[in-house]
């Protein structure tokens, strides 16, 4: 696993946040109506076996392993996004840009978290799929066949032209939808 440890000692409180958050310096947008400082967002997922949803990620997906971080307990307490745990921070993209979209994975094993019901995307109330739109749908279910993903109902599902669709669920049952092109 690799990580970067945070040392509060060193750094003030705020940049400790920003570090961990992901923010960067990025420049002001010239359109200034605009709120925000970068036009993608980082996504949190907790996993039951962080290891598992890795390599599932990584290998399943395709998405790349960058750099990770962590953050002590006091710190998380401190934001309010636990209760006291430490928190050990696996960061995947789908390239390696300035500012691409994050999947931020950590673990609590001793939370002993509850996982919602996965039964359909209606199921439960809140974020409930990802997409990621891929460049090769066929070299794409080669990757998922590989990992021995199972795709859901009866996909892959034409979306108009060469463009298809795949839903499948990670280890821990969160939806994973891939949309890009069929090569004939």
């Amino acid at each position: 696993m690799m990580t970067r440890f945070l040392c509060p000692t060193n750094l003030t409180v705020a940049s400790v946040v920003l570090a961990w958050l992901g923010a960067a310096p990025i420049a002001q947008a010239a359109d200034a109506t605009n709120a925000f400082s970068k036009p993608t967002i980082d996504i949190g997922i907790v996993a039951r076996d962080v290891e598992k949803t890795a390599t599932f990620y990584r290998e399943a997906i395709g998405l790349k392993e960058m750099k990770g971080f962590s953050a002590p307990a006091e710190l998380g307490k401190k934001i309010g996004l636990v209760d006291n745990h430490p928190i050990n921070v696996r960061v995947f993209v789908t390239e390696e840009i300035e500012g691409a979209t994050r999947i931020k994975l950590m673990s609590f094993p001793a939370a002993n978290g509850k996982l919602p019901d996965r039964s359909h995307i209606h199921s439960t109330i809140g974020i409930n799929y990802l997409t990621f739109f891929v460049k090769d749908m066929d070299q794409a279910l080669v990757r998922l066949k590989k990992a021995g993903v199972k795709l859901l109902g009866a996909t892959p599902v034409s979306l108009g032209g060469k463009a298809q669709l795949v839903t499948f669920q990670d280890p821990d049952g969160n939806f994973v939808e891939l949309i890009g092109p069929a090569r004939d």
